[in-house]
């Protein structure tokens, strides 16, 4: 027996919140370590401490982004196919980085050369450092609403530019994804190190925590006073079939705002979000790592959430015919696949949840510069 539909398509929606904040959360260790490596780590061995930190499970945690764009094509499979086209060459920006990643960690300390290494830092550096700007800039363009438009036959158009989605609040947008990534990788360097390598990082966590703060308040402001919503206007059956051209849309002043004036609770995700990194501020300032590491997950969970919440029912909203902007009501698969879906990410996300925490015990503890010593040929 199905569940019902409408269900389905909102659990579905919250499940795809849930992998882009684990994707955050997870790998954002790894990606903030990636961006300090070439600035904090002040000598071979101290760059050695970073990578062996995040090196055991930056694939693990790849994962949640794997799993996501999987979830989207399967669940959502318009928006898969228009934001592939749209964001084709962001996409593909963001491909390349990560190619730096997997041969990074496994061919920089093959060689024990200063430039050789180096390179890779700095390859190690573009391969963490451009993701998250690009999520960034991506949800700062949906906030905004993507050029693209269907013609009867449901087929998609985009008329916009890879250089139009780099435009200023994109841009602030990105800068909020980053300042939130390094943060999360400082409070985990934090945790794993010792001595002068977890001083620097003390600070960057401290630094990042409030520019996180500052960009992300500023973000929310630019939406209330410059960036315009959208509203559907008409009667819309949540059980429909996938048809975004079914609808009448309105682009009004201050629609992101509505969700959050109809359901007060809703703040609750911005507020975690300041919150959460404030508290990581307070917490790794007196090196207390692990309180710092939950607060700045819970802040990127707010974060991811924010514009989610704010935008919804809307996914993709179209800035050329807002008609042809896509919720989560006409752009999903069948009840079927949603339903299998569904069952199979119970069976199997409870298995990787524990995979992922037994690791992460197995590999805990303190990394220092005599272990990398005396461990050299077998580490990263």
């Amino acid at each position: 027996m199905f569940i019902d539909y409408e269900i389905l398509k909102l659990i579905w929606w919250l499940f795809i919140g849930v992998l882009l904040a684990g994707f955050a959360v997870m790998d954002g260790q790894d990606m903030g370590v990636g961006t300090l490596l070439p600035f904090i780590g002040k000598n071979d061995d101290e760059r050695r401490v970073m990578i062996n930190s995040v090196a055991p499970h930056w694939d693990g945690n790849q994962v949640w982004f794997i799993t996501g764009g999987g979830a989207i094509f399967a669940a959502w499979p318009l928006i898969y196919a228009t934001a592939f086209s749209g964001f084709y060459w962001a996409m593909l920006l963001v491909l390349f980085a990560l190619f730096f990643r997997p041969v990074g960690f496994d061919y920089r300390s093959k060689i024990a050369n200063k430039t050789w290494r180096n390179s890779w830092d700095w390859l190690l550096f573009v391969g963490s450092f451009v993701p998250p700007v690009v999520c960034g800039v991506a949800f700062g363009n949906l906030l905004e609403g993507v050029p693209f438009h269907f013609d009867d036959h449901l087929r998609s158009f985009y008329t916009g530019s890879f250089w139009a989605l780099l435009n200023p609040f994109a841009i602030l947008c990105g800068l909020v994804s980053i300042a939130m990534i390094v943060a999360q990788g400082s409070n985990y360097l934090v945790l794993r190190s010792e001595g002068v390598l977890q001083q620097r990082a003390k600070i960057c966590g401290q630094v990042s925590s409030l520019l996180f703060i500052v960009l992300f308040l500023l973000a929310g402001v630019w939406v209330y006073m410059g960036i315009d919503g959208f509203v559907i206007t008409s009667a819309i059956d949540p059980n429909m079939l996938p048809n975004p051209l079914n609808k009448t849309v309105e682009v009004q002043a201050g629609a992101w705002f509505k969700n959050f004036s109809d359901y007060p609770v809703l703040w609750t995700f911005p507020a975690l979000a300041v919150v959460g990194a404030l508290i990581s501020f307070l917490s790794v300032s007196k090196l207390k790592a692990g309180v710092a590491i939950v607060f700045s997950s819970l802040a990127e969970i707010g974060t991811v959430f924010t514009p989610l919440v704010a935008m919804f029912p809307f996914l993709m909203p179209s800035s050329s015919n807002p008609i042809s902007s896509l919720t989560i009501w006409d752009c999903t698969s069948s009840q079927l696949t949603l339903f299998t879906m569904l069952i199979v990410t119970l069976i199997f996300l409870p298995l990787v949840l524990i995979y992922t925490g037994w690791a992460y015990k197995v590999m805990s503890g303190k990394l220092t510069n005599k272990m990398i010593q005396e461990n050299s040929k077998n580490l990263y």
